[in-house]
């Protein structure tokens, strides 16, 4: 599945907060994921197989390093708990970094919403506006994402622009 994203990440220091405005929001609640993104060394792009116990995906993807709301174009490919490709890619690839998170999941109509207890990195808020089949636009994608920055109050600050992978290797220089 191909689909574009317009989202943002943030620092987050009032998780509690956030979670009282989605629910004000009568956000749906997927729930709490543990979830293992593995990074793949692509010669293009960022490659992760996410596994889980709610999500279980291959995730292709092109995004800017910017602050703010930025476009992602995602392929999407759902695999099985357990399953054999994470060790194709490892042995094929070879693995950039891993990333450990407790994930909180909610939605709101086409709006996903993450919170984020990263190991080793601390918390975080996501913001995706999700267009599944090119029929919302870049536009309103990125009208919904400041709607709900605003709403949460997400300061320029906090604003994140890379992604989980590149602040652990980041750390790991360090």
């Amino acid at each position: 599945m191909t689909h574009i994203n317009i989202e943002i990440k943030a620092r987050c220091n009032n998780p509690e907060e956030i979670r009282e405005i989605l629910k004000s929001q009568n956000a749906d609640y997927k729930g709490l994921d543990s979830q293992i993104d593995t990074y793949f060394k692509a010669s293009n792009g960022r490659l992760k197989l996410r596994e889980g116990n709610i999500e279980n995906d291959l995730i292709y993807y092109e995004r800017k390093n910017e602050k703010g709301p930025k476009q992602s174009n995602i392929i999407l490919y759902k695999t099985a708990q357990n399953s054999q490709i994470k060790e194709i890619l490892e042995k094929s690839l070879g693995t950039l970094a891993v990333v450990d998170k407790q994930r909180e999941i909610y939605f709101i109509d086409n709006v996903k919403f993450h919170i984020d207890n990263v190991r080793n990195l601390g918390s975080f808020v996501e913001i995706e506006a999700i267009d599944r089949n090119g029929t919302i636009g870049i536009e309103k994608l990125t009208e919904q994402c400041n709607y709900y920055m605003n709403l949460f109050k997400i300061e320029k600050n906090d604003l994140i622009d890379i992604s989980y992978s590149d602040m652990m290797l980041r750390n790991l220089k360090k």
